[in-house]
């Protein structure tokens, strides 16, 4: 087995400390921790009532970050509609345009949470926004690199122009300092002036420089030729114009002939009256010692690398950055520090090494959403198509699963968790179905939330799972309509039955149905099993009857009987629905028909009469069958003798 990288994080519990025994569970997301009743031997004091619950992702928990979330959830699904079989110079301006897109995102909430941050009047809530802030930073930082060297690949020329860029956008304390310069009294004579001029001139802003310079040369009149002197050398210095004419020979030439003309004015100690202007000559010069006697001004290693790259070697390649980056942090960090994770991460970037990057990044960063998200823009770009791993998915596929694994333990979150495993060709099916079944179903709407994505999904067990799971908690509570509608959606043939069966108790206690509704428009599902069937057309014949449709109804009433969709329990409620119609003036059922119903009788009662006495049941529910029984003859054999004579009438 492979070894592990770096140690795992070591995570304090209260109650661990004092050697007590510790159970747990797992769960998708997070761990549960309690003290267990088993004392080891010597260990005292009272037990601890309190559970622990020990998060992986507390990111996924700030409302800010969940923006973060949510908008680059947009972003990644609309990279998934990027055409493969496209040109890739037509796709390439596609991936830069959502490379930024993202970068803007971690912008907008880096700022949002320096705002919170500041205005936070807890310490500690201010220290977490403080730490989150820097996480970002550095995400972003990583990003814009993987930016320019993987998905913009930057040719020699072009590339130092993207690298001042990035080092400009990330070293943004100049702006504020020159702000401060310039609102002052007397800029020039101001303690950070000449900090200012330096940082210019180190980021390559040689116009913000001059401007800057030409406010001393108006203090000095006597130094104004020498300070003209350096306004010429700055405003020569060509920079390539990947957009002009110019080739990348025809702009070494020029550069060296200007980096000749900047030597010649420090051999002719043209400044050596100011050592400023010496010192910034020399920094033109790309002289070693005098950019690391600058390292505070610098900060970094990196910002220390593309200085010396602009001013030493501006038509650097690709290639070649790994062995300027090793050699400019070699020199910029102290030998005996340790590389803090983030220099070791752009350094391997530098060497071109996007897997090292990938890696480093998932061990430092505390959640899976900038490897994913990265990994999949480079997936797109064809830059990882070498590498598989060993347990059966690409790293990409690895990579997405973790995240969208990580949503899902979110109350909110885990619907944008979907769109991910859907585009996890192998395994994203697999994990979506095992997913899906953890997602608490708080509420009816939540529930149909989950049913639509498993519908939309032919996921035809998870569907059944939900349908039963909500169609069992609407029983319990007594919701019978609200349960039938989940076990028809269900297609649960015995749940439908167990429900119905409900459904004509309680008619037979109320003498009214409840979820008309619902019975009404049942449709071809009442077909689900034979006592919704019964339930749906029971229902129906109450509604003819009350439309006075008696014939219509009469038929249907007995060939619920004689079709034996009707259970024998329920017949003599049937044959009672029966009595008022044939009571009526009007003969409604015919000679066959009556025969038939006086069938039903004979069967019910013989089978009655057959049965154990029930000496739990009261006379008085004896003597009402009896009654019943007895009226039901009697009407029937009315009903028999008017039927005839009517149909012999009708005959002659």
């Amino acid at each position: 087995m492979e070894e592990v990288d770096v140690e795992p994080v070591v995570t304090k519990i209260p109650a661990v400390s004092d050697g007590k025994h510790m159970g747990f569970a797992w769960g998708p997301g997070d761990i549960l921790v309690y003290e267990t009743l088993h004392k080891a031997s010597g260990a005292s004091g009272s037990g601890c009532s309190f559970i622990h619950e020990v998060r992986k992702d507390e990111d996924i928990y700030s409302p800010i970050l969940r923006k973060l979330f949510n908008e680059s959830h947009h972003i990644f699904v609309g990279l998934q509609t990027i055409r493969e079989d496209l040109p890739s110079k037509s796709r390439k301006p596609q991936f830069v345009s959502i490379s930024k897109n993202y970068r803007s995102v971690i912008r907008a909430c880096m700022e949002e949470l320096q705002q919170v941050a500041v205005s936070a009047k807890d310490g500690e809530a201010a220290t977490q926004y403080g730490n989150q802030v820097s996480i970002l930073l550095a995400i972003e930082l990583i990003w814009n690199l993987c930016e320019v060297l993987f998905i913009d690949a930057a040719p020699a020329g072009s590339l130092l122009l993207h690298l001042l860029d990035w080092v400009r956008l990330h070293k943004a304390d100049v702006d504020e300092k020159a702000r401060d310069v310039l609102q002052s009294d007397s800029p020039a004579e101001h303690r950070d002036y000449w900090d200012v001029v330096m940082s210019y001139v180190l980021q390559g802003r040689l116009d913000e420089a001059r401007q800057m310079l030409m406010k001393q040369a108006t203090l000095q009149p006597a130094a104004r030729n020498m300070y003209k002197v350096m306004d010429t050398l700055l405003s020569k210095m060509p920079f390539f114009n990947p957009s002009g004419t110019q080739t990348l020979t025809e702009f070494d030439v020029k550069w060296r002939h200007w980096h000749e003309e900047v030597d010649r004015c420090l051999q002719d100690n043209s400044f050596a009256s100011n050592k400023h202007l010496e010192i910034i000559c020399k920094l033109l010069l790309g002289d070693e010692d005098t950019l690391l006697e600058h390292k505070e001004l610098l900060g970094t290693w990196y910002h220390f690398l593309v200085t010396r790259l602009l001013f030493c070697h501006p038509t650097v390649k690709p290639a070649e950055l790994h062995y300027y980056a090793q050699s400019c942090m070699t020199m910029f960090l102290d030998s005996r520090s340790v590389p803090e994770p983030l220099d070791s991460i752009l350094l391997a970037a530098f060497e071109f090494d996007i897997h090292q990057v990938i890696k480093d990044c998932s061990i430092a960063l505390n959640n899976w959403w900038f490897v994913a998200h990265l990994t999949d823009l480079l997936d797109h770009c064809k830059l990882l198509q070498s590498h598989n791993l060993h347990f059966g998915s690409n790293l990409r596929e690895f990579l997405l699963l973790e995240y969208a694994a990580g949503l899902f333990t979110h109350h909110s979150l885990w619907q944008l968790a979907v769109d991910y495993f859907d585009h996890c060709p192998e395994f994203g099916r697999v994990y979506l179905e095992l997913q899906i079944e953890r997602v608490p179903l708080d509420t009816e709407r939540k529930a149909l939330k989950v049913l639509r994505i498993c519908e939309q999904r032919q996921m035809s067990e998870q569907v059944r799972s939900i349908c039963k799971i909500m169609a069992m908690r609407a029983l319990r509570n007594n919701r019978l309509g609200s349960a039938l509608s989940w076990s028809i959606r269900a297609k649960d043939a015995a749940f439908a039955t167990l429900i119905s069966e409900r459904f004509l108790q309680d008619y037979c206690t109320r003498g009214t149905f409840s979820d008309l509704d619902l019975i009404d428009n049942l449709g071809p599902a009442m077909l689900l099993s034979d006592r919704l069937t019964f339930l749906g057309k029971y229902r129906e014949f109450h509604k003819l009857y009350e439309e006075k449709r008696f014939t219509e109804a009469a038929k249907l009433l007995l060939s619920l009987m004689t079709a034996k969709i009707a259970p024998r329990s329920f017949w003599m409620t049937l044959l009672t629905d029966a009595l008022p119609l044939l009571e009526q003036k009007e003969v409604i059922f015919s000679a066959d028909q009556t025969y038939e119903l006086m069938y039903c009788l004979g069967e019910l009662t013989s089978s009655l009469n057959s049965e154990a006495p029930d000496t739990d049941r009261p006379m008085q529910e004896e003597d009402i069958e009896v009654t019943k029984v007895e009226l039901l003859r009697l009407a029937l054999a009315r009903n028999l003798a008017m039927a005839i004579v009517k149909e012999g009438t009708v005959g002659t």
